[in-house]
C-alpha cells in the first residue's frame, strides 16, 4: 500500500522539503543524508531543532491529521530518497494498524528528540552541543558528509566564530578532521566523551521505539 506510490527524488543539500505554514503536499522517506528541522524567527535568527534520517519520515504533520507546521524542513546532509502524496500516505495509515503504530513510535522518538535538543541548548557548551550534533547526524550519513561552518552555526544557533572555534578544539584533539567543507569522524567514542548526555539519551530512545532491523516504511531496512 506504500510501495505502489513511491517516488524516487534526490535529496540536494538545503533543498526545502516542508515550508512554514504551507500545505504539506508530500511526505519524505530518506535513505541517504539526513534533514533538519528548523526555527526561523521573525528577526531572522534559526537554530534547528529536529534531525530526521532513515529512521522515519518527514511530514509528521500528515500522520497526526494535520496539513501544515510553524517551521521549516530542509535537506541537511545530500542524499537520496522517496516521496509520497500526503493523501496516499493518510489512506495506507489509515488501511493498516501496522504501519500506523511503527511511525507513531517515530513520532514519539522524534518528539523526545526536539524536547532534549530545546533542553541542550539552553543548558550545555557549543563544544557539548556540537559534538552532540556529529555524532547525531553521523548515525545517519555515516562519518563523512559535506558541511560548512556556517551551516553549521544555523544548526547549533550559534554566530559561526564560536563554530570556527570549537570546531578547531575538536580537530586538535584528533576527533574530526575538516577540510574545505567536509567533515570526517576520526573518533566517535572520544566524540561521544565530549558530547553531553543529550546524544546518549535520544540515541537510546530511538534505538528502544524503533529496533535495529525493523522494517521501514519504504518496505527496506534502517540503521
Amino acid at each position: 500500500m506504500v510501495r505502489p506510490h513511491l517516488e524516487a527524488v534526490q535529496l540536494p543539500q538545503k533543498a526545502p522539503l516542508v515550508r512554514p505554514d504551507e500545505d504539506i503536499t508530500h511526505v519524505h522517506f530518506i535513505e541517504r543524508g539526513c534533514a533538519s528541522l528548523i526555527s526561523v524567527l521573525p528577526d531572522g535568527d534559526a537554530v534547528e531543532v529536529g534531525t530526521i534520517g532513515n529512521e522515519g519520515l518527514v511530514g509528521t504533520p500528515i500522520l497526526m491529521e494535520a496539513n501544515r507546521m510553524p517551521y521549516q524542513c530542509e535537506v541537511q546532509i545530500p542524499g537520496d530518497g522517496w516521496r509520497m502524496p500526503a493523501m496516499a500516505f493518510q489512506a495506507a495509515v489509515h488501511q493498516s494498524g501496522t504501519l500506523r503504530a511503527k511511525l507513531l513510535r517515530f513520532a514519539q522518538a522524534h518528539f523526545n528528540q526536539v524536547a532534549q535538543s530545546a533542553a541542550c541548548n539552553r543548558l550545555h557548551t557549543i563544544e557539548e552541543r556540537c559534538a552532540r550534533w556529529l555524532l547525531m547526524s553521523r548515525d545517519r550519513a555515516g562519518d563523512d558528509f559535506p558541511l560548512t561552518q556556517e551551516y553549521l552555526a544555523v544548526m547549533l544557533g550559534v554566530r559561526r566564530a564560536g563554530v570556527t572555534v570549537t570546531a578547531k578544539l575538536l580537530q586538535n584533539a584528533g576527533l574530526i578532521a575538516y577540510t574545505r567543507g567536509n567533515i570526517t569522524i576520526l573518533d566517535p567514542a572520544g566524540l561521544e566523551e565530549t558530547a553531553c548526555d543529550c546524544y546518549r539519551i535520544v540515541r537510546d530512545e530511538f534505538r528502544r521505539l524503533l529496533p535495529e532491523g525493523e522494517n521501514h516504511p519504504t518496505g527496506g531496512r534502517q540503521r
